[in-house]
């Protein structure tokens, strides 16, 4: 969406706020030997005490009020009172929602107690490559150029991104244009970032693969080789300088 109004950045903010504050309590909340869905359930009381309603639930009838990714999977995965939470687990909640019309997203990958699996490098590489990534975006930026500074910095650390799961707008509903902010270079997108206009930027950093397969319950993505994957998301407001991080509630850069 493009901001017009006070009354309309209220708004998002409002929300964007909600779905930061849910996320940084749902990471400090969760522990080994809890469940996702019991993890997902304190997600959702607090969204509801917020005023806000899932927005993947609102939208696809996700089975779930957020997305749980735990290990090989990288997104959307379904809460479970089957899958129990391990230590040293590598954790993604991905937060979105609806509040009096304004939608906002965000995401985060974090390891769960100890770093047992030497996860950690991975992780913070995906927060420092957000970091960078949204610090240069402004009003009249190549989308594509964001992409290639995705693609090189996480080269240049050893690592890949997933080419087939993309940001996006974000603001009235939760997907919008443009459709698609990749963490690649497309020379084909010609597409420039709008000042006024509300963004979903997301870092899909990868161990070894580059495309996202479905697991097979018609929702998850997951690695196809037992490789890993760390994202972070923020919501931003685009300006003529640097970008208000509506979502940094969540903490995620702390």
């Amino acid at each position: 969406m493009s901001i017009t109004s006070a009354i309309e950045l209220a708004g998002i903010q409002k929300i964007s706020e909600a779905v930061g504050t849910t996320l940084k309590e749902m990471r400090e909340f969760a522990k080994p030997g809890m469940s996702t869905k019991e993890l997902d359930d304190f997600g959702g009381e607090i969204l509801k005490s917020l005023g806000a309603k899932s927005a993947p639930k609102l939208t696809y009838g996700f089975p779930g009020w957020t997305c749980i990714s735990l290990n090989n999977e990288i997104a959307h995965g379904i809460p479970s009172a089957k899958k129990i939470l391990q230590e040293g687990d590598l954790v993604n909640v991905d937060v979105s929602a609806e509040l009096d019309g304004f939608w906002a997203d965000n995401g985060g990958s974090f390891v769960l107690g100890q770093d047992i699996n030497n996860h950690n490098p991975l992780v913070e590489k995906s927060k420092q490559i957000l970091f960078k990534a949204i610090n240069q975006i402004k009003g009249g930026v190549r989308i594509a150029d964001i992409g290639r500074l995705i693609e090189m910095e996480a080269k240049k650390s050893g690592y890949k991104v997933i080419r087939n799961l993309v940001g996006h707008g974000v603001g009235r509903s939760l997907h919008e244009e443009p459709s698609e902010i990749p963490c690649y270079y497309d020379r084909f997108n010609t597409k420039r970032f709008r000042k006024n206009s509300v963004v979903a930027i997301e870092t899909f950093i990868s161990t070894r693969a580059t495309y996202a397969r479905e697991k097979g319950d018609g929702w998850t993505y997951v690695t196809g080789d037992g490789s890993f994957v760390a994202q972070h998301e923020h919501t931003i407001l685009i300006t003529d300088g640097k970008p208000v991080v509506l979502t940094e509630s969540n903490q995620i850069w702390n």
